[in-house]
């Protein structure tokens, strides 16, 4: 059977030290930020980076995007979320 998205961002959050949530919900600010943390992206502390700015590092970490400029901006899909959970070591199974 298929894992649902929800589960998938659970998953990613947990790998990045964060709480589950018991309903859908896209990524905090904080969120992507522990996430950051957990690929080694280096966000820039002192510029505040925006959730675009890092939903396209991370595209871009993960091997969704070739580079941040060439990233889509965009609230993650499923195929990004699978590729966030295997590069942070997620897992979803349940």
């Amino acid at each position: 059977m298929s894992l649902t998205v929800h589960k998938v961002r659970n998953a990613i959050r947990a790998a990045a030290g964060r709480f589950e949530r018991e309903f859908e919900a896209s990524f905090t600010k904080e969120e992507l930020q522990a996430i950051c943390e957990a690929l080694e992206v280096d966000v820039d502390e002192s510029r505040r980076s925006s959730t675009t700015q890092m939903r396209r590092l991370i595209r871009a970490q993960v091997g969704v995007a070739e580079s941040p400029e060439a990233a889509d901006d965009s609230t993650f899909r499923k195929a990004d979320l699978q590729a966030i959970s295997d590069a942070v070591g997620a897992s979803s199974e349940s």
